[in-house]
């Protein structure tokens, strides 16, 4: 080839190096061996706010601030590439061009070298300012969620998939007097009660497995041995693929709120207490006055026979009327003993139930129907208790309709549960007085035509058959009593 055949080639080889400068990202500039600046790129010259005639043929020393090179000692370094053809790798410089703010670079020497000889090395300098302010922006997010995580009253920690910790607060060093140290690397579930380690080890492996780990109470086992009630909600974190990579749980000390619930529960019981006290003075003062009005005239031994005969009936049915009351009460505090139970058909038992109310509603204009399956719907129950119950619940149905209406009782199976519903087209229950229907002593009927026990017993009957009974009503659409029993 030619000298004239290599000019052009020679020539197009160095635009197409200018070109690839000019492309870099990077600021590149190539010195020579007196460090004069022999090319630099257009980021260079843009970020330096240089031109090209300012920079090209210039010592390194006129080029950057003096002092930052003899900061930087780069002759020094620049010589010893030349020297010993070694490249200097990962320095940092912070530079100021004229007008700007400060940039933080990481630069390279690199020789360029033809056969032993270095020629030229090149300065490659890397402006890192941006990731280094997201770089110490992150670590302060990290500073301050690490703090708010330390400074949390509420137990905050981490596991891997396997439920082993990673992480351990402060609130729960304090709560559980293991240090971090001591639980990192062992598993949760052993710091849990140990008849709800199972049910933990299944919840982290459902969480594993893409589940949720939800909210559950679990008792904290404290270093010294008790248990601390603590309500935990977990959840999992996960990569870019959507991988379970770790597990966050929050715990919550239940200490004090068990004691305030047991506080109110007491106050309850004591405010429940009151009102059964006023209930059985109020209940059982009118039998007892006029019993005691007829004995006073007993008392006075009056001459006319069908007198006393009057008074001593009236004696006997206070009497009566006291006793069926304390019966009543009996019955709503112990309801039946579970040795009883046995095998029940629900279908004959709700079916003699309305045969015995069919009467009185027929007298007030009531139409019932009685929606009863062919195959039988066997629970577990006593007979006459369960019988009570759905007499109870259809004489109320009655009682709500005076100028009457209609009536539907039905039996039926859904899933593992026979359901009994009584329907009526009544007065309906007010919403002020949803909450009261099951008190004892409760009722809105006129004075001496109930006691309000008639539900509060049915309540605890059907809680003595592990079962639950349901209401939905509105004022003047009627109700619906719903009992759910399980079938056997």
């Amino acid at each position: 080839m030619t000298a004239e055949d290599g000019a052009p080639k020679t020539g197009r080889y160095e635009k197409l190096y200018a070109m690839l400068l000019d492309a870099m990202p990077s600021s590149v500039l190539l010195i020579d061996a007196q460090l004069r600046v022999v090319s630099a790129n257009r980021n260079f010259l843009e970020k330096a706010r240089r031109s090209e005639s300012d920079t090209l043929g210039r010592r390194i020393g006129e080029v950057f601030p003096p002092l930052l090179v003899d900061h930087m000692d780069l002759e020094r370094r620049l010589r010893r590439a030349f020297e010993r053809n070694e490249a200097t790798q990962g320095k940092r410089m912070t530079y100021r061009a004229p007008g700007l703010g400060t940039r933080i670079y990481y630069y390279n020497l690199v020789p360029v070298a033809r056969g032993n000889t270095v020629e030229h090395v090149m300065l490659v300098l890397e402006d890192v300012t941006e990731q280094l302010r997201l770089g110490e922006e992150a670590r302060r997010a990290e500073r301050h969620l690490a703090s708010v995580v330390e400074s949390a009253s509420d137990l905050v920690l981490s596991t891997d998939v396997d439920g082993r910790i990673l992480t351990w607060n402060a609130a729960a060093e304090r709560l559980s007097g293991y240090s971090g140290d001591e639980v990192r690397g062992r598993l949760f579930s052993e710091h849990c009660a140990l008849p709800e380690r199972g049910l933990v080890s299944q919840a982290f492996r459902a969480v594993r497995r893409g589940g949720e780990l939800g909210t559950a109470e679990w008792d904290l086992v404290t270093k010294p041995g008790a248990l601390v009630p603590v309500a935990w909600m977990g959840s999992a974190m996960k990569d870019d693929v959507g991988q379970v990579v770790a597990i966050v749980v929050v715990g919550r000390d239940l200490t004090e709120r068990r004691k305030f619930e047991a506080q109110l529960l007491q106050s309850q019981k004591l405010a429940a207490l009151g009102v059964l006290a006023g209930g059985i003075a109020h209940e059982i003062r009118n039998p007892l006055a006029i019993s005691s009005s007829a004995a006073q005239f007993l008392l006075e031994d009056p001459d006319d026979p069908e007198f006393r005969r009057e008074c001593a009936e009236k004696v006997q049915a206070g009497i009566q009327r006291a006793s069926v009351i304390i019966e009543n009460l009996l019955r709503f505090a112990r309801p039946g003993a579970r040795t009883d139970m046995e095998p029940v058909d629900l279908v004959p038992v709700v079916r003699d139930a309305a045969a015995l109310v069919a009467n009185q509603a027929g007298l007030q204009q009531i139409r019932m129907v009685v929606d009863l399956p062919s195959e039988p719907v066997r629970v577990d129950g006593v007979t006459s208790m369960l019988q009570q119950v759905f007499m109870n619940l259809i004489l109320n149905a009655v009682n709500a309709m005076p100028e009457g209406g209609f009536l539907r009782v039905s039996v039926e199976r859904s899933g593992a549960e026979a359901q009994v519903r009584v329907a009526d087209t009544g007065h309906g229950i007010p919403a002020g007085e949803m909450g009261n229907i099951f008190d004892p002593f409760y009722t809105t009927r006129p004075v001496g035509q109930g006691t309000g026990l008639g539900l509060s017993i049915c309540y605890s009957i059907v809680k003595q058959h592990s079962g639950a009974i349901e209401v939905e009503s509105g004022e003047g659409r009627g109700s619906v009593f719903t009992v759910r029993l399980p079938l056997l």
